[in-house]
């Protein structure tokens, strides 16, 4: 199903518990019915048989010098003691009650009395004509019987004939159905629960290619969603289509007032100090020197507007190896008389969530800076850093920097206006741009002598 927390709700895990819950449900409730209408049906048959029993009874039964005599031919079995099936032929007292003490009974009971339940007098007579069914316990230790009685007058006398029969067959029949049902009900629970699983991975299979497609989108491998949807979804397809083209262009609006700003504050600044410089004296002093801070101002404030606007647009994103192969070539070009070598590593599938000149700018300062203080050896490696990061880092075999001098550099580099000028690191801009890509730079010692430059970025989805 789709991915994510245990402990998030699931639109998947939700259905499928539903469709589960209400598969075993009515699973369980069938299987119920089911056992309880084959036992009525097996008791019905079974009550069928003992009333042909009853009926024999009935139509042989005669009265011969004021005693009932019941007729010769009877089931085997009911000659046989204790065997299970029972039969006999009880006089109603004026008491309201069955006397099943008589000599009309089968064998079978030998020297016990079948002892139905006390209304069945009421029961039979209240039913004239109808078999009427009774549960009644047997001769033998824990026998449960299940037999009918049907009350007719013979030669002008009143009588109840029963028969009954062990019931222990039908109950076995029974649990053999219940446990056979159960049995396939649970098969067949097991591949409904598989059917409903694949029919929701099916039925939200459009929607996982949303995913898919939404995270195309923000990692640049798309500029917008471009499958078909089904009618549910296209209109949330749609509308994030115009959410991307929305953010597009509010990114390039920012771009252009950022464009606007920097031509109108930068012009106005370089006629102040070329102005001032064709009028030496302290106040063109004072003009030079705090346009110059102003200067610094403007391209540290744009730079980060730049970067910021850049990191929040969709759909961009540069190779890493691209851009480090380009620097590595340009730097060992500029530093050709110095005789610095340039060793990079990046994979082919690490991406920078960014724009490319964003990646030329952080890293190129940092390998030109490594290039410049070095003395003949530049190492770069790239590689992914977790979820969502990639870290760079440049090192070099000049002098380095002391733990203090690395806190203090970056220090100042987190405000341009306090840094040194002149001073070739080019560590500001690679804070600002780190930080408005939500990054950072770390400083350390180098393997090789020098200083370490650890720059962590976002990267790209491949």
């Amino acid at each position: 199903m789709t991915p994510g927390g245990l402990g998030r709700p699931s639109l998947a895990r939700r259905l499928v518990l539903l469709a589960v819950g209400w598969s075993f449900a009515a699973l369980v409730v069938t299987a119920v019915v089911l056992a309880l209408l084959f036992q009525q049906a097996a008791l019905r048959r079974f009550e069928q048989t003992l009333g042909v029993l009853v009926d024999n009874l009935i139509a042989g039964s005669t009265y011969e010098g004021g005693a009932l005599v019941a007729p010769a031919f009877t089931d085997a079995r009911a000659l046989r003691v204790y065997s299970g099936l029972y039969w006999t032929i009880a006089e109603p007292t004026k008491e309201g009650r069955l006397l099943t003490a008589t000599p009309a009974r089968s064998r079978s009971l030998w020297d016990a009395e079948l002892r139905p339940p006390e209304d069945l007098l009421q029961r039979v007579r209240a039913n004239p004509g109808r078999l009427v069914a009774f549960d009644a316990a047997g001769p033998q230790p824990g026998e449960r019987l299940r037999g009918v009685a049907r009350i007719a007058t013979i030669d002008g006398h009143e009588s109840v004939f029963l028969a009954a029969e062990d019931r222990a067959p039908i109950d076995r029949d029974v649990r053999n159905f219940v446990a056979a049902t159960a049995l396939s009900f649970v098969v067949l629970g097991g591949g409904l629960i598989l059917a409903v699983f694949a029919q929701v991975r099916i039925g939200l299979r459009p929607l996982f290619r949303l995913q898919g497609e939404v995270a195309a989108v923000r990692g640049g491998k798309a500029d917008r969603v471009q499958e078909a949807y089904p009618a549910e979804l296209e209109p949330l397809a749609q509308e994030l289509n115009a959410l991307v083209l929305h953010n597009q262009e509010t990114v390039e609006r920012q771009r252009t007032h950022v464009g606007n700003l920097a031509h109108a504050l930068k012009t106005p600044i370089s006629v102040m100090i070329t102005e001032a410089g064709q009028r030496p004296g302290p106040l063109a002093e004072v003009v030079t020197r705090q346009a110059e801070v102003m200067r610094q101002q403007v391209d540290h404030h744009l730079r980060r507007a730049r970067a910021a606007a850049r990191a929040q647009g969709p759909g961009e994103r540069t190779s890493v190896a691209e851009v480090l192969d380009e620097l590595s070539r340009t730097l060992e070009r500029i530093f050709q008389a110095k005789g610095v070598t340039i060793d990079w590593d990046a994979p082919d599938d690490l991406w920078f969530a960014g724009e490319r000149q964003d990646l030329l700018e952080i890293a190129g300062n940092a390998m030109e800076n490594a290039g410049k203080f070095g003395r003949r050896r530049v190492r770069v490696r790239a590689d992914g850093a977790g979820v969502g990061l990639l870290r760079l880092v440049i090192e070099d075999d000049g002098p380095g920097l002391s733990p203090d001098q690395r806190e203090e550099v970056i220090q100042r580099g987190a405000r341009l206006d306090e840094s040194a000028p002149g001073s070739g690191l080019g560590l500001s801009i690679i804070d600002e741009l780190a930080r408005a890509y939500r990054g950072s730079l770390t400083l350390g010692a180098s393997a090789l002598g020098g200083l370490s430059v650890a720059i962590e970025l976002p990267r790209a989805q491949t």
